[in-house]
């Protein structure tokens, strides 16, 4: 039913290793990693890191962790967004009707939990402490889909009413913590009206691409202003307006690595969603799709890339922030998904699935815990390159831990294990 196994060694296995070898190149070679990642590709350049020159200009240097990070990692946040898009919007999208009451519920507990364990214990820890990592707030909250999908099939099953609630979760979360990254974390002082720029490209893309064709086709089976765009034009239309979307999030101060998101809507898609891991996504040929295939080799390089010039944290970096971010996930987590969940499904009566019990929503809150992918991106928008960067990445690293503490909480839970 679900191609889990060929998605997690799509975009996870290259991850995992490209961390494995930052986390051993930085130990044994600390110096040489950081030239490494900050590479000077090119000074005084028209994207990179904006710091102001001598006169008080505006200077930019495109550096390899910037490439990465603000860049190609576009690519993979388009891919989310797709799947996000899909799941509100089109027909049996997983993410609409009563279906997702529930789910969505618990994923804005499993939201809540982490960011008030995360301030909680940061503000016992004293005001010194606190001001130091409160803008890592946000890091707990991030569930990596890939993850914790195989780490819920292995839990309760893969024919499991819970495995779906989870993904619903899991992609509820993934459309939240794009909200985060683009108002909690801008990447510079806001010039919100370079925003226009980016409207602009979406909008033009769709009504000139999509949208006009289709309404000069009306009546006409063979569709040909429609097929002569897509023939003939193919994706360039949305990779231009890509493009000029991304500019335009730059110098708007927002995070240049979510700005694809605008295009993703204009793009032609099929008329309904078969759900995240389906195969038949496979099968599909509406542009949205394709774009998407085509995409898949590409962003299994960046993740790995993504992994190396991330995950290199020297393993003495343990402080604080590296006991909030873990704290946060793997108690914040579970409760918060708990609360919310039971009050979803008894007090407002919204229900579980059928064949799930209210237990059953810890286990997945232990299982959402697995925060790596996006807690990591986030760590590096939250805080500077330092000391408390560091032992942020460290406490996303160790959120794999979540793992085993998903399987202990299956079996004192009695989850009976049920087969596809």
């Amino acid at each position: 039913m679900y191609r889990v196994w060929g998605f997690v060694s799509e975009y996870s296995l290259l991850l995992i290793s490209g961390a494995l070898i930052a986390l051993v190149w930085v130990n044994v070679a600390p110096h040489s990693y950081h030239d490494f990642v900050e590479f000077v590709i090119a000074d005084d350049f028209f994207i990179g890191h904006p710091h102001l020159d001598a006169e008080g200009h505006v200077h930019r240097t495109l550096t390899l962790h910037y490439l990465i990070n603000d860049v190609l990692m576009a690519l993979f946040f388009a891919i989310a967004a797709k799947e996000v898009w899909e799941a509100v919007v089109l027909q049996n999208g997983s993410l609409r009707g009563k279906k997702a009451a529930t789910p969505l519920f618990a994923t804005a507990g499993g939201m809540a939990g982490p960011v008030l364990v995360y301030l909680g214990i940061a503000a016992v820890m004293g005001s010194e402490t606190f001001d130091a990592v409160s803008r890592g707030w946000a890091i707990p909250t991030a569930t990596d889909i890939a993850f914790s999908y195989l780490v819920g099939r292995i839990v309760f099953g893969a024919g499991h009413p819970a495995v779906r609630f989870l993904l619903l979760l899991a992609i509820a979360d993934d459309a939240a913590g794009l909200i985060i990254l683009a108002v909690f974390y801008p990447s510079g002082e806001l010039a919100l009206e370079w925003l226009l720029l980016s409207i602009a490209a979406s909008a033009a893309a769709y009504i000139l691409f999509n949208e006009l064709p289709r309404r000069m086709d009306r009546g006409d089976q063979l569709r040909l202003h429609s097929t002569w765009v897509r023939q003939r034009l193919g994706f360039w239309p949305y990779a231009v307006a890509g493009c000029l979307s991304w500019y335009g999030f730059m110098r708007a101060g927002l995070h240049p690595a979510l700005g694809l998101l605008p295009v993703v809507p204009a793009i032609p898609h099929a008329d309904r969603a078969f759900g995240f891991f389906a195969d038949a996504e496979s099968h599909l040929h509406d542009l949205l799709n394709e774009m998407e295939h085509a995409l898949k080799y590409p962003v299994e390089v960046v993740l790995f890339f993504f992994g190396l010039v991330n995950a290199g944290v020297e393993l003495n970096a343990i402080g604080p922030a590296t006991l909030l971010v873990f704290l946060g996930l793997v108690i914040g987590k579970p409760l918060g998904v708990t609360l919310f969940g039971w009050i979803a499904a008894r007090p407002l009566g919204l229900g579980l699935p059928e064949g799930m019990r209210v237990v059953d929503l810890t286990v997945i809150g232990c299982v959402s815990a697995i925060g790596f992918t996006v807690s990591l991106f986030i760590a590096t928008v939250a805080f500077e390159p330092g000391l408390v960067q560091d032992a942020a990445k460290m406490g996303a690293l160790l959120s794999f831990a979540a793992a085993l503490l998903s399987f202990v909480a299956g079996r004192v839970a009695r989850v009976k294990r049920r087969p596809a």
